[in-house]
């Protein structure tokens, strides 16, 4: 079959896929309050897409093939993709970012790409967030992580007055699900002053006021002006002064990169190397009855347990963070860890 016969049949059957996920989203989606959400994940094993649904916009990537392929040839079949998406969606071409995701290690998966600043709002379960389909690789807003986030906010809205900590916050959004818990305090950490500013304006943007400083003033400061702070700080050096100043929380969130060797850092991370250390450390600032929640999308990982080591029972709740729009997809792993009863 030519090669422009073959992107055909491929596009026809994109299409195809997704009228028919959209189709069964739909419902789920408007049921639930949610306007952003997965739509395709290499549903078809010859195109390699992720597909995601924002609102009215797509944003989506091609998978690195592993085979060497003509660029211009690529770009021609991405462009056929691009069409059979804006047709299958009733959506105008100019609103859809399909970009190319290559095997990256450190922080290149973070890097812009440009500066087009093609902004979307979208909706969560009563939220807003703000989402950036063309700059970076990734938008601002994990999708695969929302239902991990409503059980968090379930989990603060059941304690009186929680302590939250939002570790590697990114643009924050599990602090947005606990902060409107009710009652409470989120501290959220990040080394980037861009995904900073931008979890500020996703605070903004659902009302609240958030605060931001250095880590230095948080630990010498005991009056701050809102409950809900944004930290710069490099996690690592700030679980290293939260031990040292006895400082607790009630739930901790630990979604950290894979790999990270950002020159703002004391020294590179991996979280199959790391994960054990860095889990120990949450576990020892965590309150009497908190509970610490870590997620990780590594590929080839492997789970040590330090719970039982630190008092501690961990469980895997990945299915329970599972979501509708991922039933079948690969997801993050999960565990939540809860102090062993006596």
């Amino acid at each position: 079959m030519e090669g422009s016969e073959k992107t055909a049949r491929q596009a026809e059957m994109l299409f195809n896929r997704l009228v028919k996920r959209h189709k069964h989203l739909k419902r789920w989606a408007l049921r639930t309050g949610v306007n952003a959400f997965r739509l395709y994940d290499r549903d078809i094993p010859e195109i390699p897409l992720q597909i995601d649904l924002y609102n009215d916009a797509v944003c989506g990537a091609l998978f690195e093939r592993p085979y060497e392929k003509d660029e211009s040839e690529e770009a021609l079949w991405l462009n056929a993709m691009t069409e059979a998406a804006a047709r299958a969606l009733s959506i105008p071409i100019e609103r859809i970012f399909l970009k190319i995701r290559r095997r990256q290690r450190g922080d290149n998966q973070y890097a812009r790409l440009v500066h087009q600043n093609f902004f979307v709002d979208v909706m969560e379960q009563g939220l807003v967030f703000r989402t950036n389909l063309s700059d970076y690789l990734d938008t601002g807003l994990f999708l695969d992580r929302r239902k991990l986030r409503l059980l968090i906010r379930q989990d603060a809205a059941e304690r009186n007055g929680a302590k939250v900590l939002n570790l590697f916050c990114y643009t924050a959004a599990f602090s947005l699900y606990a902060a409107v818990a009710g009652h409470v305090e989120v501290d959220s950490v990040d080394i980037s002053n861009t995904y900073l500013d931008w979890a500020k304006v996703n605070f903004a943007i659902n009302g609240l006021q958030v605060e931001t400083l250095p880590q230095e003033e948080f630990f010498s400061s005991s009056n701050t002006l809102s409950p809900f702070r944004l930290i710069r700080a490099d996690a690592l050096r700030f679980l290293d002064e939260a031990v040292k100043r006895r400082r607790t929380w009630d739930i901790i969130i630990l979604d950290p990169p894979v790999f990270s060797n950002s020159k703002k850092m004391v020294s590179d991370f991996d979280v199959n190397r790391d994960h054990q250390r860095l889990i120990a450390t949450c576990l020892s600032i965590l309150n009497p009855g908190g509970a610490l929640y870590f997620s990780t999308n590594a590929r080839h990982f492997t789970f040590a347990d330090m719970g039982r080591k630190n008092r501690f029972i961990s469980r895997d709740i990945t299915e329970r963070a599972r979501d509708e729009d991922f039933r079948g997809k690969k997801v993050p792993a999960c565990w939540v860890f809860k102090e062993a009863p006596c």
